[in-house]
């Protein structure tokens, strides 16, 4: 591995298929317990590393990961009930810096996620076909995302920062 800021690779969208859905759902489904399983045995002084140098601490890689999902949450409800809404952008690098995730502890986070992640897979599972279509729009990118592509973003995304836990 040569960049440790893709420990995976960067995000590849990919075409439509029940199997890729199958799987990428699992992935959304499995992943505040790959996650919690990750961090467990993990002291104060692990949780307060860097996953390479200039990167986040673990603990806020944990906390990123439970904001960015629940962002995450509220696009694909929205996408499902509005036409082409624009969809919230933030400030990830901002919100890594707030005091909650200095001074809250990882397992809130993890358990938000297991929470949240239940309600998100609800969901999915029950997408037609159809509404893979759908769309919304991301005013920083400026560009349409169909639920399809934010799947598979997500999917990616959440093993991209476990990748980045087991590094430490």
């Amino acid at each position: 591995m040569t960049d440790k800021r893709y420990p995976i690779g960067k995000y590849q969208p990919q075409p439509f298929s029940e199997q890729q859905l199958k799987d990428w759902i699992d992935e959304i489904r499995l992943l505040p317990t790959d996650l919690e399983r990750a961090i467990t045995n993990m002291d104060e002084a692990q949780l307060n590393t860097p996953y390479r140098e200039g990167g986040w601490k673990i603990k806020q890689v944990v906390h990123h990961v439970a904001d960015s999902h629940m962002n995450a949450y509220c696009r694909f409800r929205l996408g499902l009930t509005e036409i082409n809404p624009v969809i919230c952008a933030y400030d990830e690098k901002a919100w890594a810096e707030l005091i909650d995730y200095e001074t809250i502890p990882v397992n809130v986070s993890i358990t938000l996620l297991h929470a949240l992640h239940i309600r998100w897979v609800a969901v999915l599972v029950n997408i037609e076909p159809e509404q893979w279509e759908r769309t919304v729009f991301h005013p920083q990118q400026q560009k349409q995302i169909s639920l399809w592509n934010l799947l598979g973003t997500y999917a990616w995304h959440g093993k991209h920062h476990l990748a980045h836990v087991l590094l430490v």
